[in-house]
Formats: C-alpha cells, sequence, structure tokens
C-alpha cells in the first residue's frame, strides 16, 4: 500500500493527500498509523505527517463544519507548497491549545477522520480509503477508548456520520474500503483485508 500511494500522482501541491474516511471505532486511526509506519519504512522514506481531524473539531457540534479550518491552515498552504500548522483541539480543557503543530510540505500527507474523504476533498487525493466495521463493535471501541461519559454525545454524532456517509457515498467513491474487523487470521502490523 504505501508503495502504491508514492507511485501514485501528488494532487495537493506536490503533496500525495491520503484520506482515511470511515464512522468511529472502525479502525480509522490503526489504518493510518500502520500506513505512516509502512511509508517510513520504504528506502529513502521519511514519516509522513499524519493530522486527526478529531485534532481540528471545536467539540461534538464541530462534526463536518471543521473542513474551513482545516483548508486555511493546513491543505491551501500545501497546495500553494508551502507548510501547514494548526492548533490542536484539547477534549478536555474543551479548546485548542497554544501550540502550533506543524504540517511540513513533503511527498505524503495523511489525513485521517470521519469525512476526510468528503467529496470536496475527492479532486486532490491520491488515495482514498473508507475503513468500516459492525456498529455494536464500533461502540463498545469507542466507549472502551473514552469512557461512558461519551455515550450521549456519540449516539448524535453516529446519526451525523451515517446522515453524511449516506449523502456522500463516500464508501461507494474511495479507491478501497477496508474491513476494520476482520475474521481472517492475519498480521495486523502488515496486511489489511479489502472488502469486495
Amino acid at each position: 500500500m504505501a508503495r502504491r500511494v508514492l507511485a501514485g500522482p501528488p494532487r495537493l501541491g506536490r503533496t500525495r493527500l491520503v484520506a482515511v474516511d470511515g464512522p468511529s471505532g472502525a479502525g480509522k486511526s490503526r489504518f493510518a498509523t500502520h500506513l505512516a509506519d509502512a511509508l517510513a519504512a520504504l528506502p529513502g522514506g521519511g514519516r509522513p505527517p499524519l493530522v486527526h481531524t478529531d485534532d481540528l473539531l471545536d467539540g461534538w457540534d464541530d462534526q463536518f463544519t471543521f473542513w474551513a479550518r482545516l483548508e486555511e491552515q493546513v491543505l491551501a498552504p500545501l497546495r500553494a507548497g508551502r507548510a501547514g500548522a494548526y492548533r490542536r483541539y484539547s477534549w478536555v480543557r474543551r479548546e485548542f491549545l497554544p501550540d502550533v503543530v506543524p504540517v511540513p510540505v513533503g511527498p505524503v500527507l495523511l489525513l485521517e477522520g470521519v469525512s476526510a474523504a468528503r467529496a470536496q476533498a475527492r479532486p486532490e487525493l491520491t488515495l482514498g480509503v473508507f475503513v468500516t466495521a459492525p456498529a455494536p463493535l464500533r461502540l463498545a471501541r469507542a466507549v472502551a477508548r473514552d469512557g461512558p461519559e461519551i455515550l450521549p454525545h456519540l449516539r448524535r454524532w453516529h446519526v451525523g456520520e451515517e446522515a453524511h456517509f449516506a449523502a456522500d457515498r463516500t464508501a461507494e467513491r474511495v479507491d478501497l474500503v477496508v474491513d476494520g474487523a476482520p475474521g481472517l487470521p492475519h498480521d495486523r502490523a502488515r496486511y489489511y483485508v479489502r472488502l469486495p
């Protein structure tokens, strides 16, 4: 997969933009991290920046409207050949932190999170990935990760993401759909299971 990304054309200025999309708890972060590791392991490769859309949200009510912030602070500068930067949102403090996270110009940028492969991004994607898993497992993963107190927010979030994916037809329009909970035995560090 890493070789496939590097062989693809850069469409965001000189950068190959890879979007890893899918519903919460599906395994997007795991997939994106493994892809970043694989890119870093290639000869002459370096670890690409990995931007999580959750870091750009201004809380639970900013589920899809964060895109203008991403565009202005990260995508537009990279498109113009300049480094981008953003401030990470703290879900504990409920505010953006003062430190700036740099996003250097490079051969690859990984963008991970719900709506990362939305229609607005597709013309500039080198690769669009949609990671999915059964709803009960996704819910259990999210609660295990963030605690049961997020359940009221998470239920609203799930309604929003379902409506978004249906309207955007994301899973139909990406390059690759990945099973985030495959029943097949495999080495999770080196392989993924593609859905037909």
